[in-house]
């Protein structure tokens, strides 16, 4: 089947979207906007050279560029800006329903009120369903930066405030020399209060971080989690769980996690019966969207319409949605796909 013929597969195909983080999100004008608010922030007030400042040498240098936007969102209202936005773009690629990583301890850091936050949320998702047709959910998301305090934290504010939507607890950043076990009282203490666990683990190391995040923190999905590629026994056990893997190919590559397209590892875990998803990560970062991901998976590893009709699946399946909005999406995935096989 011709790349043409695939792109329109993809752009009629209904998505959802698992690993999306609000502040890497934000289209460029957006983030323009903010900079130009906030003139000594050290972001860039210029088209060109914003571009250049997503450049990134390697996954460090992209959590220092991340961290240094996230404090332009100083008010509720930036945030409200920033969800309607993404609802928007969510919108153009056919995604109907998204699970959003938001970092409330980040967003405290940058002056933002743990009340204004939650009030915020409530506001950016009634936007989004009414004015775009997109239904969000929250992941809040632990910064491995901040240590278990800050996961402490984290889950705080999802029991005290849960805003509505609010459906697990992640963990994000650096894993070199910060391991998942180390956040494991404060993932014990979200999963008891009905929390899912969907910590990042495999983004930038091997297999042993993916382990710790199913044995330490209870994962029920895994966001990134491609260094489990480099463990037979971790991929049977992944594939005989049913614990899916959020993976974001483009993201991958900008962060240099991988050398290059070819060098992913995504074939081989599908290959091995690994339950995949495919996000975009941070898409105003790293210039991509959800069809460019289904995309580069037909360009670079031969994915048809069959193969990415099943991630599609997989993503609805595994998305903490209402099961009408699930069998809805899987009931259309089914229809397209039938309208565009030959």
């Amino acid at each position: 089947m011709s790349t043409s013929s695939v792109a329109a597969f993809v752009a009629a195909l209904p998505k959802v979207e698992l690993h999306l983080h609000l502040v890497g999100s934000a289209s460029l004008d957006t983030v323009l906007a903010l900079a130009r608010h906030h003139p000594d922030g050290g972001v860039p007030t210029d088209r060109d050279e914003l571009r250049r400042f997503y450049t990134f040498t390697d996954f460090p240098h992209f959590l220092t560029v991340y961290h240094r936007v996230n404090l332009l969102v100083t008010t509720g209202a930036d945030v409200v800006t920033l969800l309607d936005g993404l609802a928007g773009e969510l919108a153009t690629r056919n995604v109907r329903y998204a699970e959003v990583q938001v970092t409330p301890v980040r967003n405290r850091m940058a002056g933002i009120s743990y009340a204004d936050l939650a009030a915020a949320l409530a506001d950016g998702r009634t936007l989004a369903r009414e004015r775009h047709g997109v239904q969000l959910g929250w992941v809040f998301d632990a910064d491995a930066t901040l240590g278990p305090a800050g996961a402490e934290e984290t889950v705080d504010f999802a029991i005290g405030h849960r805003p509505e939507g609010t459906v697990g607890i992640g963990l994000g950043g650096p894993e070199v020399g910060v391991h998942r076990a180390d956040f494991a009282p404060a993932f014990r203490r979200a999963v008891a209060a009905g929390l899912h666990s969907v910590p990042h683990a495999g983004e930038t190391v091997g297999p042993d971080e993916v382990w710790a995040a199913v044995t330490e923190l209870r994962a029920e999905r895994i966001g990134h989690g491609i260094g489990a590629a480099g463990d037979p026994r971790l991929m049977e056990h992944l594939a005989e769980h049913g614990i899916p893997l959020e993976v974001c190919p483009i993201s991958n590559l900008r962060t240099a996690a991988v050398p290059d397209i070819a060098a992913h590892p995504l074939p081989t875990l599908v290959a091995a019966g690994v339950p995949v998803t495919l996000a975009t990560d941070d898409p105003g970062m790293f210039h991509t969207d959800l069809d460019a991901e289904y995309l580069i998976c037909h360009e670079a590893f031969g994915m048809g319409v069959p193969e990415l009709a099943e991630i599609a699946r997989t993503g609805a399946r595994a998305a903490y949605c209402s099961r009408e909005l699930r069998d809805e999406v899987l009931s259309e995935i089914d229809q397209v796909e039938a309208a565009h096989t030959p």
